[in-house]
């Protein structure tokens, strides 16, 4: 069994999979200072109420923030007996090595979607993924992540907004009932709703102009339903993907 770890800036998700599904999906906020000990006496307790028998003999990593790796690292050799892969360092190959500028470090999340991506819908994608930030990331035909886009997340542009400008309330993010707002809250719901829309439809057609190639749209992270709702965006959306991504790299390193 592998346990998948995605570690991102907000949450950090340990996934279950059993060579053929995912038995369970587990979910905390991301914190640099909670131990091994933490992690496993939240993931244990977990796994004890969902009533799932396991016995993980892999462990798989990726998260964007590097100062968790270390427990990480400890918390599967002390409770697993076993050293994780950990995405973007020398000893886990990729399927298919990134093409950017020399130099450059590639998250590693979008690395994972990358792959995950690829192994499902074959290449010339665009993965936009709504996360702490909202990114693009353009696969090409091969499988390789050739670049992308970053811009701020549809959250985070919110918290921003509200810090700044003393007047504006706290919003949560949901479909606004027209464009038109008639009071703050549904102004400031519109414009981010619809903002992003904007946002991600011109980005797109800008991407493919410039790849000069037909190109599929897939969405993920946990917004990309709601922003679907509003427009023809995607393709295709992937709730998965990181998770899927993780065990495809998985596989390939396995494999030798």
């Amino acid at each position: 069994m592998l346990l998948a770890i995605d570690c991102g800036n907000t949450n950090t998700v340990f996934s279950i999979w059993n060579g053929s599904e995912f038995l369970c999906t587990l979910r905390t906020s991301t914190h640099h200072a909670r131990t091994a000990d933490a992690y496993f006496t939240w993931y244990s307790t977990l796994v004890k109420h969902y009533g799932i028998e396991v016995d993980i003999t892999d462990v798989i990593i990726s998260s964007t923030v590097p100062r968790v790796v270390f427990n990480l690292r400890v918390f599967a050799d002390r409770f697993f007996g076993c050293r994780p892969m950990v995405v973007g360092k020398p000893d886990c190959a990729l399927p298919v090595p990134p093409r950017v500028d020399p130099g450059t470090l590639v998250g590693p999340d979008r690395l994972v979607n990358t792959a995950g991506a690829w192994s499902r819908h074959g290449g010339d994608l665009i993965v936009v993924d709504f996360g702490t930030a909202t990114t693009c990331d353009v696969v090409a035909t091969d499988g390789a992540y050739v670049g992308g886009v970053i811009a701020p997340g549809v959250n985070l542009s919110l918290e921003a907004l509200h810090t700044a400008a003393a007047a504006l309330p706290h919003v949560d993010v949901t479909t606004p009932p027209r464009v038109i707002g008639t009071n703050t809250v549904d102004c400031m719901q519109s414009g981010v709703y619809w903002g992003y829309i904007g946002l991600v439809q011109g980005l797109c057609a800008k991407i493919r102009d410039e790849y000069a190639r037909p190109m599929k749209v897939i969405g993920t992270g946990g917004l990309a339903p709601l922003f679907a709702q509003g427009a023809d965006l995607f393709d295709e959306i992937e709730d998965d993907l990181t998770m899927h991504g993780l065990t495809v790299i998985h596989d390939y390193n396995k494999k030798g």
